[in-house]
């Protein structure tokens, strides 16, 4: 079971749940920036969240798939097609052997995630099969799709003959509960440990202004943009030495103008850290493409928790269905 790469598109490259375990020597998690797309993919197939899905950025991959399969396609809307016709979202479908799955441009969000019934195979470094670039590990030779190359995927073991098409249509993620995608998002975050450092008007000005996200932002972070910067209190300096820094944590340089840090974030940063997006609301910043903004409001780390129990029961509930589904397939 395979794919064949005709056409690779902009960003598109092999992500699992993420590296985790080797942060205290210096190795980064990666992993989906948007996790429930990620995870909600992978679960109308049939497969773990652990499983390798395939990331795909602003412009997606044209491929043919060269065995019958079960696939799922979550996140943004980049207008999948399949041999011309259109292919659904947050909803599994069956690639026939010898079908063309072309992936176009985002015209809603940013990423978008193909999951395969068995999930794909890739290099298997320290736990994970993420692709993490810099370094040039995990996924397709640690490195982002070119023309050519042949996607393997894991043997899952179902039928393509006992899946019935018209049942298909009634298996999907429900928009009551995906992330409400757009460009213009409202994020809920958490003070950070070194908010008090900055001046009062800056705490203010971070939950009242719009930042931009600029064009020198990536799987790494985001560089925000906004009208007044943020300072610190007199006399303080914005480098410290170098603390622990996790996907979410929102840094401030020297600049005033905040960073974002996201999948591909370094382990320790030494700028002070003004606040924390909340895990269940990552999702929402990783589908904002650059131009996009962002605005933020402050809510207590209960309320982060009982946000991300919540996403988590539902995506516990989908794939329990689906589970179920597929149980009756055999």
């Amino acid at each position: 079971m395979s794919f064949e790469v005709i056409k690779p598109g902009l960003l598109s490259a092999i992500q699992d749940e993420g590296r985790y375990g080797y942060r205290k020597h210096g190795v980064i998690v990666s992993g989906p920036m948007d996790h429930f797309a990620h995870r909600a993919a992978n679960l109308l197939v049939g497969n773990g969240s652990e499983a390798a899905t395939l990331e795909m950025t602003l412009q997606g991959p044209i491929l043919i798939a060269q065995s019958d399969m079960l696939v799922a396609i979550c996140g943004a809307d980049m207008g999948a097609k399949v041999d011309g016709d259109s292919a659904p979202m947050w909803q599994p479908f069956v690639l026939h052997a010898g079908s063309e799955l072309s992936v176009g441009y985002a015209v809603e969000g940013c990423r978008s995630y193909l999951a395969a019934h068995g999930g794909f195979k890739s290099d298997y470094i320290l736990g994970s099969r993420s692709t993490y670039q810099r370094a040039a590990i995990g996924g397709y030779e640690g490195r982002t799709l070119r023309i050519g190359d042949v996607l393997e995927v894991e043997k899952g073991g179902l039928a393509s003959d006992v899946v019935n098409e018209v049942e298909l249509q009634s298996k999907f993620v429900s928009s009551k509960i995906r992330p409400d995608y757009h460009d213009n998002p409202t994020i809920r975050i958490v003070r950070g440990r070194e908010a008090s450092i900055f001046t009062p008007n800056s705490w203010s000005r971070l939950l009242s202004q719009s930042f931009f996200v600029t064009s020198q932002s990536d799987r790494m972070g985001y560089r925000l943009a906004s009208e007044s910067k943020l300072e610190l209190e007199a006399g303080l300096s914005y480098e410290m030495i170098s603390e622990a820094v996790v996907a979410g944590t929102i840094q401030v340089p020297s600049s005033g103008q905040p960073i974002l840090l996201m999948a591909d974030c370094q382990t320790t940063g030494g700028y002070p850290r003004i606040g924390h997006v909340i895990t269940a609301d990552l999702p929402l910043v990783a589908q904002v493409k650059p131009g996009g903004q962002l605005r933020f409001q402050e809510v207590t780390h209960l309320e982060a928790q009982e946000q991300l129990l919540l996403q988590a029961m539902d995506l516990n509930l989908l794939g329990a269905g689906v589970r179920a589904w597929l149980r009756g397939l055999g």
